[in-house]
């Protein structure tokens, strides 16, 4: 039993069962701040439309539609034992305009408030900017993943460099067979495996990947593409995958991709990683400032071939991987050919991509997060004793 456990730390984000990318985050860096006892974690769960049933940690529920809400949980929070609140911020899980609901909170709570922001964009339009300036200003700290994001923060969101906080997107530490080994477990001893794994939506650029895979088939004809995932709750029908489906029959390599339509477990995803010879991430979005996709493909030390979004431009730094030009299949292509055909070159960057990932594990990064939390909460005590 750890004694003096009497903070209290509320998380404004999505939550489990709702299939959501910073639901999976939330949860896994509560998990994981739970271990060491230094303080009480809470969930406030933002709700679309569905009724979920959440766990004991959800001690209030917003609907992300309403814009009364978001005041009425500001007053809610002043008047309860809640010392911080930690908002998980992307514009899409909150109401309005580019989520601008969420100024009625900013706006009305009295309690100490981090913001950890999962997309900074280079070039915002005016509410965008509005948004992430408010929480500049309003957050004691702002906590971003990437190093590259930092100067984004000062120059376009006029945020103080003080309140900037940068912290890894952590990882599952798990004990996993080898590669051969689980390739023999899933009958894919022959097979190169190429992996990307995610809910699918348009934004993922899985279109350019195949083309890709078609190109490198013809000279790597063991290759094998994984695309896991389901498709992306959000998404209004099954569109995409459709789409993805008939390009791969019209190029001819069904033999060369396989799709595994489920929300995969963190189990399946350390798995699928594992057995990967090349972890591809072939988004559109330049300004993606985290993803957790390519964080797990890093603590897991696999060569990674992606665009150069912000997060992976600093993630593949350091000879981890290879970087290719967005929307081109071409672009691609090359990368992939380059480490399937240098082995050599290939092992390097398997071993400085799992050094980085060993700083990457949820247990250094939670510890990291309570740190600041305690750091906020004791400055904010001794500025109300004044």
């Amino acid at each position: 039993m750890i004694k003096n456990k009497l903070l209290n730390i509320a998380f404004l984000s999505t939550s489990p069962p709702r299939e959501c990318g910073i639901a999976a985050f939330t949860q896994d860096l509560i998990d994981a701040i739970d271990v060491a006892g230094v303080v009480d974690t809470n969930i406030i769960a933002i709700n679309n439309s569905k009724h979920r049933d959440y766990g004991n940690k959800v001690i209030y529920e917003i609907n992300q539609n309403d814009q009364s809400d978001y005041k009425e949980l500001a007053q809610k929070l002043n008047n309860s034992n809640i010392d911080l609140l930690v908002i998980e911020h992307e514009y899409g899980i909150y109401g309005g305009d580019h989520g601008d609901y969420i100024l009625d909170l900013l706006n009305n709570i009295d309690i100490p408030v981090i913001t950890t922001l999962h997309t900074i964009i280079r070039e915002p339009n005016d509410k965008q900017r509005l948004i992430i300036k408010a929480f500049g200003e309003k957050s004691a700290r702002i906590i971003t993943m990437a190093k590259t994001t930092c100067e984004l923060l000062k120059t376009v969101y006029g945020v103080s460099p003080s309140k900037i906080e940068v912290i890894h997107h952590g990882v599952p530490l798990k004990l996993v067979p080898s590669r051969q080994t689980l390739k023999k477990q899933f009958d894919y001893e022959d097979k190169q495996i190429i992996s990307t794994f995610g809910l699918l939506s348009p934004g993922k650029g899985i279109e350019y990947a195949i083309e890709a895979i078609s190109k490198v088939a013809t000279v790597n004809n063991n290759i094998l593409y994984l695309i896991l995932g389901q498709t992306h709750p959000d998404q209004k029908n099954e569109s995409y995958r459709e789409k993805l489906e008939a390009l791969v029959i019209e190029l001819h390599i069904e033999d060369n991709v396989k799709f595994v339509n489920k929300y995969l477990t963190k189990d399946e995803i350390i798995q699928y990683l594992q057995m990967s010879d090349i972890y591809m991430t072939p988004y559109l979005s330049r300004d993606q400032a985290v993803s957790g996709t390519l964080a797990y493909a890093v603590g897991y030390g696999r060569a990674i071939v992606s665009t150069p979004y912000l997060y992976a431009q600093e993630m593949l730094s350091g000879e981890r991987g290879l970087l290719a030009e967005f929307e081109n299949s071409d672009s691609l292509s090359e990368c992939l050919k380059y480490i399937l055909q240098n082995p050599e070159h290939k092992i390097r960057m398997e071993k400085n991509t799992i050094k980085l990932g060993k700083t990457m594990y949820w247990n250094i990064v939670a510890k990291h997060y309570t740190d600041v939390f305690l750091k906020v909460i004791a400055l904010n005590q001794e500025r109300g004793a004044v």
